[in-house]
Parts: structure tokens; sequence; C-alpha cells
């Protein structure tokens, strides 16, 4: 049976290139998500204000290797982005198109669970196929419908905690400093979230505070102040945190 593949994604490849080098290390000090802890896992790259500039999955690849699930379309800005912070490290950062990220909805074998939240489902990185069928239209409308945001027409600029990425266990507040921490612990410290992505019926959008929209879906991503949430519309994951 043909895969189903999410032809939206891309892989990057980080590779030590020197026996004494570190890609965990290296990226530890940048996302807002422990690398060191269990894999998959989903994190965000931030401006130094603690805004949204990337958000993907970071896997293990063995031998030292990370791999980044990312979105296709900002794969060749993440890697400039990267390899800006680098520096004089010796690590390979480059595209493997050979490799695709995979999913389906239901639980099985091969995959693992989103880190994000167990409803999204299952993913895997393998190698493509010809064969490979597309999961996009698929995935887009299950995350959605769960409430979830994702990549940079949802949630770019976007404050990272006001993405929900503490409640979709984007961010670790013990792993020490990445950039933009400081402002995200403060927001965190003082619990002063103000505003919130959520996804709403498209008819009951507010044209002043949407990010994106879905009309296939009849869906849209608005970036409501707290205090204007009708709760209803808010997802399960999000309720309780929400109401605080």
């Amino acid at each position: 049976m043909p895969a189903e593949r999410l032809f939206t994604r891309a892989v990057i490849r980080l590779s030590p290139q020197a026996d004494d080098e570190d890609v965990a290390d290296f990226l530890q000090g940048l996302v807002t998500q422990d690398v060191n802890g269990e894999l998959p896992a989903w994190t965000g790259l931030l401006t130094a204000q603690g805004k949204t500039l990337f958000d993907f999955l970071i896997w293990p690849a063995g031998h030292g290797e990370l791999l980044i699930d990312c979105e296709a379309d900002a794969a060749d800005d993440l890697i400039r982005r990267l390899s800006m912070y680098r520096l004089r490290r010796k690590i390979g950062i480059e595209r493997d198109d050979t490799l695709g990220v995979y999913w389906q909805a239901e639980a099985g074998d091969g995959g693992a669970p989103d880190p994000r939240l167990a409803d999204l489902g299952q993913r895997w990185i393998a190698k493509t196929s010809l064969d490979d069928e597309s999961a996009d239209a698929a995935w887009t409308r299950h995350r959605l419908h769960l409430g979830v945001p994702e990549g940079r027409a949802e949630m770019a600029d976007i404050l990272w905690l006001e993405t929900n990425a503490a409640e979709l266990s984007g961010v670790s507040f013990s792993k020490g400093c990445y950039v933009g921490q400081e402002n995200t612990a403060r927001m965190n410290w003082r619990q002063k979230i103000n505003r919130r992505l959520l996804v709403v019926p498209l008819d009951r959008s507010d044209e002043g505070r949407r990010k994106a929209a879905h009309p296939e879906l009849g869906l849209a991503i608005d970036h409501l102040r707290v205090s204007d949430i009708d709760a209803s519309l808010l997802p399960p994951w999000l309720a309780g945190a929400a109401a605080n």
C-alpha cells in the first residue's frame, strides 16, 4: 500500500563533522524544547524578543546526527538561520531530499506519537518513494479540527507562548538559555499570556485578528485577546489553561 507522505514537509540533516562536535549541544542553545530529552520533540526557533520564526520537530538519527522535520517552504530559510548561528562550529546543515515525513491519523507500528498531542496521530521519517501518496490535505484537516496551529502562515511573529506552545509541549522552562528565552520565561513566571492563537469557524473569525484562513475547511486561525475568547471555541486540551 502506498505510504502517506507529507509533501509539504522537508527534512534537514544536522551532522557533526569533527569527533568532538555535538549537534545536540548546538541546538540546545537555540531552540525552546530540551533536545537532550525524549525525541521526537516539537520546538521553536524564536527572535530575541520571543516571537516565532520557525516551528519544527527534531528526530534522532544515530551517529550524533539529528533530523529536523519542518515546512518544505521554510527549509531553506531555516538552514540559513541555523548556519548563521553555527559560526565556526564543524556541523553540517543540509536538506536531505532522500527522506520524507510520513503521517497517519491512527496509532500503529513504526511511527512515533506526535509530541504535541496524542490525538494528532503518528509520524515517521523514511526514504521517499515514487509510489508515495500525499496526506497533506488529510493532515491539515485533522490538526485544525483538533485546534492545533502550525507553520509560518499561522504562527509567524506571534509570541511563542501565545501559540499555545506550553500546552503542546513545545517549551522547556528548565533547559537553560535559548534565543528568546528571557521574554518567554518572564511570561511564564508572571502567568501573563494576554492573547492566544485559536482555530475558529471562518464565519466567526475576526478579520482584524485573523492570522490565516482555510476557506476549503471553513476555518481560520485568529490571534485573540484571552478576555475575548468564547469558551465554547476552546479545544479540550486548551480549555483549562486558557481559563486561567
